[in-house]
């Protein structure tokens, strides 16, 4: 007899309010990086009702207009239109400051710029070694954006959310169970017509592109409350590192305690993260495992992990020496080996914004070394 088992997992729209935020710290960190490449940054972006506030820390001899770089993110993310509460004329505040000594101490040694643990996973459920819910949600939200942007679903706003659910039988994906999606839309379209177009032009070719049909109609819910006018900080406000669940592995796999946007390389909360999903792919790209999470955890201001782990579930075709011999030949896991394996002082990190920083093609941590 089989186990059967469900998994859910969610993504966001860039649009979404805590994306909003991870964009706008995410386009400071570029714009820093391409200045100075040994900058430290830690930008917190908060987006309320009719404002954007920028808090955090900075070290670095980059010159920039903070205020002409969120007011550009916004509009590029589609808030243009101020009756909706929040566009690229609300008012702006930036209460940034030079980073702290104590802290700058450690970093300056190449240590770490904060403690903590990270986490990174990969396993054999799609392409891109990724679990299938994530993946599906991620694409779901993608896709959502996209026919806004191409003007195909004219009546979509610039906010919304996708959610999956999927049956699992043994362990292996088997099958939809459910999909939500949530979409702000125009006033002048009927709901009923939201859901139609919706299904059509977003749900069905994603599922289709991952092998599957449409669930029962039952199934699908698209705007749970009926309608949805007004998106994005009016209606909820946002902030950066809130989605922390999202950018990684959806839930499937266990997550650190730190957040990414606005962080430079020298914050492990990131680098580490990095590191941590560059080994286990690499482990199961290899075949050394069908599954594989990985650990590490660092204390501020020291440049060597205190834990190293590498867990395989019972899929492990090696032994566990055989596993950390390969890790160790892979990457050094200290703070300056990772930045410098994943030369990671570069203006990329804007990309990863928004449908997560794992599962993408052209990023470091996500390549497969060649033995």
């Amino acid at each position: 007899m089989s186990k059967v088992t469900y998994f859910t997992s969610e993504s966001v729209c860039a649009g979404h309010p805590d994306k909003i935020c991870d964009a706008i710290s995410d386009a400071i960190l570029d714009a820093v990086l391409a200045q100075d490449p040994l900058a430290r940054t830690g930008i917190e972006t908060v987006a309320g009702a009719n404002q954007i506030c920028l808090f955090g820390e900075i070290k670095t001899t980059a010159k920039l207009d903070y205020e002409e770089i969120a007011r550009s993110k916004i509009k590029e993310l589609g808030y243009t239109v101020p009756a909706w509460g929040f566009s690229q004329e609300s008012s702006f505040s930036n209460d940034v400051h030079e980073q702290s000594h104590e802290i700058a101490i450690g970093v300056d040694q190449d240590g770490a710029g904060d403690q903590g643990m990270m986490f990174g996973y990969a396993c054999r459920e799609t392409e891109d070694l990724m679990p299938r819910p994530i993946a599906i949600a991620h694409a779901l939200a993608r896709k959502i954006d996209e026919v806004r942007e191409a003007g195909q679903l004219t009546f979509l706003r610039p906010d919304g959310k996708a959610q999956i659910t999927i049956r699992y039988e043994n362990g292996k994906p088997a099958g939809i169970e459910k999909v939500v999606a949530a979409v702000a839309h125009s006033e002048d379209v009927d709901p009923s017509d939201v859901r139609r177009q919706v299904i059509k032009t977003v749900i069905e070719p994603i599922l289709n592109n991952f092998g599957y049909e449409l669930p029962a109609d039952d199934q699908i819910t698209v705007n749970g409350t009926g309608v949805w006018h007004i998106p994005g900080p009016e209606s909820d406000a946002g902030l950066t590192g809130r989605k922390i669940v999202v950018d990684t592995y959806g839930g499937y796999a266990r997550v650190g305690g730190g957040a990414f946007s606005g962080k430079d390389p020298s914050k492990v909360d990131r680098s580490g993260a990095y590191a941590a999903r560059y080994i286990a792919k690499n482990i199961v790209a290899a075949g050394l495992a069908d599954k594989c999470e990985v650990g590490l955890a660092y204390v501020i201001g020291q440049p060597l992990p205190l834990m190293q782990t590498i867990e395989t579930f019972g899929t492990s075709t090696v032994s566990d020496e055989e596993l950390y011999a390969f890790k160790n030949k892979l990457i050094d896991t200290s703070v300056k080996g990772i930045i410098d394996a994943l030369d990671l002082r570069h203006p990329i990190y804007s990309q990863t914004s928004a449908y997560g920083h794992f599962g993408k093609s052209g990023l470091p941590w996500e390549e497969i070394k060649k033995s």
